[in-house]
């Protein structure tokens, strides 16, 4: 098969190319594109093949049909940001593809606002929902978001408003290095419904409404930042969980035992490339767990049913876990066994219990796999009469540690 050579394009089309990216346009024999995109370029002798829908399942498809000609691909600007680039190195090897970037749309976007796009974080909603969004905001933050069409910078808006960022200030670019380039600001609480540009990238500069909750990316989010029946890890012991879970980018977790979500969707609020699955057996509390990871933007979170029998249906890219969470079920029989055999070595497992017979499981493990053995005591200060007392929390005992092989436990 031919390799193919991806051609990054812009808003301004075939005036914006290089001299080097015109003759590989200019030689192919099939040029591959969006139906805008072949627009951009003259006409010529190649075969102009326009994406189908859905495109991914049809890319093998479509190479092997044209194998011994030489193809080129126009991709929107940068190719490897967010663009066909990543997806045509993940199919055919790094080796196997020859790129031509283009300005990204957030290169341009950050010229045009003087920011500093090294310092600039970027969003993509182009295939995601609005709420993911949410773990990037914070007070006086900048940051960049990828829109779907013309209806997102009004789904930006409205979640702004509603999340205590009201004050917030909008700058829609559209059309970025275009003849049709246009700029439109404003404030979220205040801004128009009425549809701009389809093709858009949102500025914001976020300001939080005196008073709004700080929802930060470090772990340990306030309980009453999560709704449900009360089954959670609440939020000292969700902190020093998260610390021995240990999140880095890219990273999958297993959470067993639900409940209302709390320790994956904190997990994944570490960092964008975080993945997490959860079991839960109580189909309410899967309810409330989907409630929360939307509300929390992270909606992406897979919620399977009661642990262990709902391990095999993970799919196969998170079925060796990098840390496992035990929040809930410990001394099911079995439960320790089949979360120790999946977790990939090198991986690191947490169990937490609060009963004398899950502590004693517990203190069983750490003898057989070594690791941390620790025991937490939380008192909260709350009203007595005049004064105020110390309340005790359920004491929590905590086994964390790395898996250093293959082995099981006798």
């Amino acid at each position: 098969m031919t390799d193919p050579i991806v051609v990054g394009i812009g808003a301004d089309g075939w005036d914006g190319l290089s001299p080097s990216a015109r003759r590989e346009i200019e030689a192919a024999d099939v040029v591959m594109g969006s139906g805008r995109q072949l627009a951009l370029i003259p006409e010529s002798p190649a075969l102009r093949v326009t994406w189908p829908s859905p495109l991914v399942p049809a890319l093998p498809g479509l190479f092997e049909q044209h194998h011994s000609r030489r193809i080129c691909v126009l991709a929107s600007g940068d190719p490897m940001f967010h663009g066909i680039g990543v997806t045509l190195v993940g199919l055919l090897g790094a080796d196997r593809v020859r790129v031509i970037p283009h300005p990204s749309s957030a290169t341009l976007a950050c010229a045009r606002l003087g920011w500093a796009a090294h310092e600039t974080p970027v969003v993509s909603l182009v295939n995601r929902p609005v709420d993911t969004l949410l773990p990037a905001l914070g007070d006086r933050t900048r940051l960049l978001v990828l829109s779907r069409d013309e209806h997102t910078p009004a789904a930006v808006a409205e979640l702004l408003t509603g999340r205590g960022f009201g004050p917030s200030r909008l700058t829609v670019l559209g059309e970025l290095g275009g003849p049709g380039e246009s700029r439109l600001d404003g404030t979220a609480s205040a801004w128009s419904s009425v549809p701009g540009p389809r093709l858009n990238v949102i500025a914001i500069d976020c300001r939080a409404e005196v008073g709004a909750v700080r929802l930060t990316r470090l772990p340990g989010l306030p309980d009453a930042a999560f709704t449900g029946d009360g089954q959670m890890t609440k939020h000292e012991i969700r902190a020093l969980t998260l610390c021995a879970l240990a999140p880095a980018a890219g990273e999958s977790l297993w959470d067993v035992g639900g409940g209302s979500g709390t320790v994956a969707i904190e997990w994944m609020r570490t960092h964008p490339l975080c993945r997490a699955v959860t079991f839960e057996r109580s189909a309410a509390r899967v309810d409330q767990i989907a409630s929360n990871a939307e509300a929390l933007g992270v909606p992406s979170l897979a919620v399977f049913g009661d642990a262990p029998a709902a391990f095999d249906d993970v799919p196969a890219e998170l079925s060796a876990p990098d840390a496992i969470f035990i929040g809930g079920g410990v001394t099911q029989d079995g439960l320790l066994d089949e979360c120790w055999s999946r977790l990939r070595v090198g991986g690191r497992m947490v169990a937490n219990a609060v009963t004398a017979e899950s502590e004693a499981l517990l203190l069983q493990w750490f003898s057989h796999c070594g690791g941390q053995l620790r025991k937490f005591q939380v008192y909260r200060g709350e009203p007595l009469g005049g004064f105020t007392a110390w309340r005790p929390q359920l004491p929590v005992a905590q086994w964390s540690v790395t898996k250093q092989s293959k082995g099981v436990v006798a």
